[in-house]
């Protein structure tokens, strides 16, 4: 399990459950509980080798959100994630931008698929403990408004990698969906989102609030 390669590879639940002498069954509930960072691709879980090394590296105890998202997240990276309350949501915000100030980015809270105001949401991301104030004096973190969350992310991102503050660090971008809205669609936008990362310094984080999605 070593090379830069190997660590990207993408492997089942089967091939992990096969590997640790498990049953599917347990690596499924440990990839929920988010105890294995993994991607739900459709209605399967693909999980990183790297990731996998990582979780028989380190003792499962005390590891928390910022800890799990650390070790599965890449640069460039895009995941979507679907959270079961908007306290989850927040917490996910929160621990998705504390890995990208400790890995020198600049990080961009994207809000017009939210119901909550920016003043509401900054105090969430502070209480989960992002210094946003600091961030924001530093210029290392802004709140972008959305003209429209359901066909206006493309381009809003491309102007965000285009703009001077992005040049020599990464981009670490963060929409939610916390209003009604079709998955079909959300996958879609998610896949045009997608091919800007391949070509970027960018790691985009997409979080859908469970009850608000149709399927």
């Amino acid at each position: 399990m070593e090379g830069t390669g190997a660590k990207h590879e993408l492997l089942s639940v089967d091939e992990v459950a096969s590997y640790l002498g498990v049953g599917p069954i347990t690596v499924y509930r440990w990839c929920r509980q988010g105890r294995l960072p993994g991607l739900k691709v459709g209605k399967s879980w693909r999980i990183r080798r790297g990731a996998l090394d990582d979780f028989l590296r380190r003792s499962e105890r005390g590891q928390s959100l910022v800890s799990r998202l650390n070790a599965f997240l890449t640069v460039p990276d895009h995941v979507i994630a679907i959270a079961a309350t908007l306290e989850l949501l927040h917490r996910l915000d929160a621990a998705f931008f504390q890995v990208g100030e400790a890995r020198g980015g600049t990080l961009v809270k994207c809000y017009a698929g939210e119901t909550t105001s920016v003043d509401e949401l900054r105090a969430a991301l502070t209480h989960y403990g992002v210094e946003v104030a600091h961030l924001e004096a530093a210029g290392r973190f802004q709140f972008m408004a959305e003209e429209d969350p359901n066909s206006g992310r493309t381009e809003a991102l491309r102007r965000l990698l285009a703009a001077p503050a992005s040049e020599g660090r990464s981009l670490w971008v963060s929409f939610n969906w916390v209003k009604q809205v079709d998955l079909d669609r959300a996958l879609r936008q998610q896949r045009e989102l997608a091919a800007l990362v391949d070509i970027s310094e960018l790691v985009l984080k997409t979080a859908v609030l469970e009850q608000v999605v149709d399927t």
